[in-house]
């Protein structure tokens, strides 16, 4: 269904304005730089896998599981975080989240065990949880022609990943530890949240929902969209935090690269899918998600069975990989446009919540599958031929049930 009647104005004049305002735009940037430095926290361990894998004499699951904790949390608990957005207001929460995030970043400088690093992973995955804030928050300041647009652009944020993997085995190189990078993305998130205290606002005229968080839960769970926008975002972003995370391992086995050059192409894939979000979120108000999302997963699944076959580093994979990297970005931003557009604006928070957990678990099973297989057969191409498999059936999905019925003049699309 689509929210109409609970369209908030956006021009800091006053209710007649059409577009947004200074003020939204403002709120808009913070909560962008907000989910790059909450997801730069999140994505601290993922470098360091090869790193602690050699020093601690991990096997290729334990370093697969190790990586994929942080993942898993910050999946889940998207869920209860959406929910307390409804409730509370990013304002509240996005400081909230940032705050608490510096624990276990701080604690990441003294801890040197193998389980003790899982346990303070668990609690790392905080900051993923930002994306659950962010999105209720932009989406509540724009209007529905402008929201595939707005969530593109905090899109950009989830880029805050390329900067752990590009910098922090640089530092480890650099200083000869890492507690450098862990002090200075403490310091970073103690800033950003006081800032955002200080400056933040939530959208004039926030609906507060008074139901308990059950019913709310309930509710958004039955909502015709969030069965199947969680499924084609558990394989878009599945794949963009998939290969975030496990893309510096998968270079240095199987191409034998140093750590630096694995990072920095790492780095390198989550730019490209980052820069490609809005993109995907600007075509889908124009022409349609489903457009977008057909295109999208067609191509991914296209180049993953190339990849499959794993062709040469330059410049082949590289290109699969960059290609890949558009497709998932793209495909994020057109699941987020349909997103901001079905759902009524108090229940966004939640509905993004088991959204983005989806998206989330989606990430967190592939590095523990691609570690499993090739410790069983010192070969990844099964587990890419996964990968293509999920994103050919996301697009005979997208063929059958949401081409030419995913524009806002078409509440039908999930069949409500």
């Amino acid at each position: 269904m689509t929210d109409r009647s609970t369209t908030l104005p956006t021009r800091d004049a006053g209710p007649g304005a059409t577009s947004p305002g200074a003020t939204a735009w403002i709120n808009l940037a913070l909560a962008t730089v907000g989910i790059a430095v909450n997801f730069w926290a999140w994505g601290l361990i993922s470098p360091l896998g090869p790193t602690y894998k050699q020093h601690l004499d991990l096997s290729s699951f334990q370093q697969s599981l190790l990586v994929a904790v942080p993942v898993l949390v910050g999946a889940l608990g998207r869920i209860p975080v959406g929910a307390l957005t409804d409730k509370y207001g990013a304002r509240v929460m996005v400081p909230t989240i940032s705050f608490l995030t510096i624990l276990p970043v701080l604690a990441l400088s003294v801890v040197h065990s193998y389980w003790l690093l899982v346990v303070v992973g668990f609690f790392l995955g905080i900051g993923g949880t930002f994306f659950a804030a962010g999105v209720p928050w932009v989406n509540a300041w724009f209007p529905p022609e402008h929201r595939g647009m707005a969530i593109g652009i905090f899109g950009i944020g989830t880029g805050g990943t390329a900067i752990a993997a590009f910098f922090t085995a640089r530092f480890l190189r650099w200083y000869d530890n890492t507690n450098t990078m862990f002090y200075l993305v403490a310091a970073v998130l103690a800033v950003y949240g006081v800032i955002v205290v200080l400056v933040a606002r939530d959208a004039p005229g926030r609906q507060i929902p008074e139901q308990l968080f059950g019913s709310r839960f309930l509710e958004a769970l039955k909502h015709p969209a969030t069965l199947p926008l969680s499924l084609l975002y558990a394989v878009a972003f599945g794949a963009f935090v998939a290969m975030g995370v496990y893309l510096p391992t998968y270079l240095k086995e199987a191409y034998h690269l140093t750590q630096d050059g694995a990072s920095t192409r790492a780095a390198g894939f989550t730019v490209v899918a980052v820069l490609f979000r809005p993109l995907g979120g600007t075509l889908s108000d124009r022409i349609g998600a489903a457009k977008v999302l057909i295109f999208s997963f067609g191509t991914l699944g296209v180049m993953a069975v190339w990849q499959a076959f794993q062709p040469a580093l330059s410049p082949w994979s590289t290109i699969a990989f960059l290609v890949m990297a558009a497709c998932v970005g793209m495909g994020c931003g057109g699941v987020f446009q349909l997103v901001a557009v079905v759902t009524p604006k108090a229940k966004v928070g939640t509905v993004t919540g088991l959204v983005g957990a989806a998206g989330g678990l989606g990430g967190y099973f592939p590095p523990l599958v691609m570690g499993s297989v090739y410790g069983g057969t010192g070969s990844y191409s099964i587990g890419l031929m996964l990968l293509s498999d999920c994103a050919f059936a996301a697009l005979v999905y997208c063929v059958a049930r949401l081409l030419g019925r995913d524009r806002r003049d078409s509440p039908n699309a999930f069949g409500s």
